[in-house]
């Protein structure tokens, strides 16, 4: 598929999503957000990508919504919103359920609905000069995006309400102290470094990642009892794989193992 809002590119078994629209600070209009959504199903179906990096164009990851289009459109704002959050949630329902790992590089400001689609990454590396922000109630609007999902299991309640209430900027090392970034790295060692992350997870034990992440996502729902058979059934599951099966040789003869995602 051709795309016009983001760059889709597939190298080393990672796929690369960047938003592409850097005169608008990569903001979420209808096309990029239709394009995201595509990108995402495109990435998780392809047996040879085994790392998703979700990136942004210029000085900005995603100022979150395109607020000139909401103020163009007052008459149909509702319908415009409901289609643009379609294609954001269905974006992030994607990522969070595809069996390969998800690494949010957040170059810059990550905004309302584009702080929300960081939030959704298994990791987050963020550049030192990336800022975070919800900006939800600067334009009256109630979060959206998975932010009031994710952001409570992070950092707390109270916190989530202060970043809404207050609007707070959060810097890319309060962002890591709080829990919101994994790591954080200098601008100049930004892509390099992210490029390193995702080389080394895509030459990863990608299905035992799937399923790692899946019972992650499960224990927030679950009982002890469910969530250690849920546990059971996937270590089972994951024992007849052929990357199981090398790993063990590999530990039993104490030699290096090269993990193939099968």
């Amino acid at each position: 598929m051709g795309y016009e809002t983001i760059r889709y590119e597939v190298t080393e078994a990672i796929a690369t999503i960047t938003l592409n629209r850097p005169d608008a600070y990569n903001a979420l209009n209808l096309a990029l957000g239709r394009e995201l959504f595509h990108a995402t199903l495109e990435a998780d179906e392809d047996r040879a990508v085994r790392c998703i990096v979700i990136t942004g164009a210029g000085k900005a990851f995603c100022a979150g919504g395109d607020v000139k289009d909401f103020n163009d459109n007052p008459d149909r704002i509702g319908v415009l919103i409901k289609e643009l959050t379609t294609y954001l949630h269905g974006s992030v329902s994607r990522l969070a359920r595809t069996a390969k790992p998800v690494i949010m590089a957040v170059n810059g400001i990550a905004a309302g609905g584009g702080m929300s689609l960081a939030l959704a990454g298994d990791l987050v590396v963020a550049a030192e000069s990336a800022r975070f922000t919800m900006a939800y109630s600067k334009i009256a609007a109630s979060p959206d995006g998975s932010s009031s999902y994710f952001l409570p299991r992070l950092i707390g309640l109270r916190r989530s309400l202060e970043l809404h209430y207050t609007n707070r900027v959060l810097s890319a090392r309060e962002a890591m102290e709080w829990g919101l970034v994994n790591r954080v790295h200098p601008d100049a060692e930004f892509s390099g470094s992210v490029g390193t992350l995702a080389r080394e997870l895509a030459q990863g034990p990608t299905l035992a990642f799937g399923r790692a992440k899946l019972l992650f996502h499960q224990s927030t729902q679950e009982s002890l009892e469910t969530q250690m058979e849920l546990e059971a059934q996937a270590i089972a599951q994951s024992g007849h794989t052929e990357d199981f099966r090398n790993g063990v040789a590999a530990f039993a003869k104490k030699q290096s193992v090269a993990f193939h995602g099968r």
